[in-house]
């Protein structure tokens, strides 16, 4: 078969696999789902997942760990969230010191 033909192998399978799993999720019971301990578990995989979009995002470069001006620009973030100043407030801060550290060349 050529790489052509598994490639929409490939495409026809995550589409029945998405399909499935979508299927699997409206045949839970409904008194599953109403639990308190699912409410908490998915609370906390919530901020697991983003917790780990962002740390990829600012340390992963290529194949490899980097520090650069991504990783300043998070830490102001994290530390104008921290003393409660507003999100639009925190993205333009973060935005400014990773724009400024990159003009200085670095990162």
């Amino acid at each position: 078969m050529s790489a052509y033909a598994w490639m929409w192998v490939a495409i026809v399978a995550a589409g029945l696999l998405s399909w499935a799993t979508k299927l699997a999720g409206h045949s839970v019971p409904e008194a599953w789902l109403e639990n308190p301990r699912v409410h908490r578990i998915a609370a906390f995989v919530t901020v697991a997942l983003l917790s780990a979009l962002v740390a990829v995002q600012t340390f992963a470069s290529g194949g490899g760990l980097t520090v650069d001006a991504r990783l300043a620009a998070v830490a102001v973030a994290a530390a104008l969230l921290w003393r409660r100043a507003p999100f639009i407030v925190v993205v333009a801060a973060a935005a400014a010191v990773a724009a400024g550290l990159r003009a200085l060349g670095w990162g």
